[in-house]
């Protein structure tokens, strides 16, 4: 039987904003750790995973932002595998206070990779035992992000330091080139209050720069991450 995995972390200053948020890189860090942690525990972490010729790729993600931690805050971390399909499996996060209080919630759809053909494999092929819990912190559907036509664009370079052991540009760095492309007056007069990540295609590691290109509306920004006429993922960022 599955069950939640739940961990207490103390939000470090590095980890936060100049005005002492938690950086989105962090959010997204944190996340993916879990998730990997919580993978390994179920017996469906990476190294079983490669083992068999297989990965789980992260295909959405979206996050709601109730109220941002702070640097020292202690946070209570949560993640499970809610919903499990023949080859797409949900895993839902949240991240409370000390107190108990709702900060973050997150939910997310992965997909089991057939590394050698690039297409989607049976779960249960793999991990027959592989479940989900009928528990759910959000109630909301994996839509298809609408097209956009974008107003400006934004290059980005792809540091060493984001790629990751998988010799791709690591997913939370996405994140990064989203919030960051907003430009600095935007990102300085506004709080991030959620974002929606779809992800399409991995950027290798020798990829030099990639281009941002970016529509903002009020309170909504809109980002599709490219390089040259590859779109590899779109990203909905929420501001207030």
């Amino acid at each position: 039987m599955v069950s939640k995995m739940v961990e207490e972390h103390i939000l470090k200053s590095y980890q936060c904003d100049r005005y002492g948020f938690m950086r989105p890189i962090s959010l997204m860090n944190e996340l993916q750790g879990l998730a990997a942690k919580h993978a390994d525990i179920l017996g469906a972490g990476r190294e079983a995973c490669f083992a068999q010729g297989v990965a789980w790729v992260v295909t959405h993600m979206f996050i709601d932002i109730i109220d941002m931690p702070k640097a020292k805050e202690k946070l209570v971390y949560s993640t499970w595998p809610s919903v499990s399909g023949a080859v797409r499996s949900e895993r839902d996060f949240e991240i409370r206070d000390e107190h108990g209080n709702l900060k973050i919630r997150v939910i997310s759809q992965w997909v089991l990779l057939d590394l050698k053909t690039r297409r989607p494999a049976r779960i249960s092929d793999y991990f027959p035992e592989w479940t989900g819990l009928p528990e759910r912190i959000w109630d909301r559907n994996f839509d298809k992000c609408t097209d956009f036509i974008p107003t400006k664009s934004h290059v980005m370079a792809c540091r060493f330091d984001d790629i990751d052991v998988n010799q791709h540009i690591n997913n939370a760095v996405y994140a990064v080139w989203a919030t960051e492309s907003v430009g600095f007056e935007y990102r300085n007069k506004h709080k991030l209050r959620g974002m929606d990540i779809y992800f399409e295609h991995e950027i290798n590691p020798d990829t030099p720069t990639v281009r941002i290109e970016v529509a903002i509306e009020d309170n909504i920004s809109r980002h599709k991450i490219m390089t040259d006429e590859t779109e590899h993922a779109k990203v909905i960022c929420h501001w207030q």
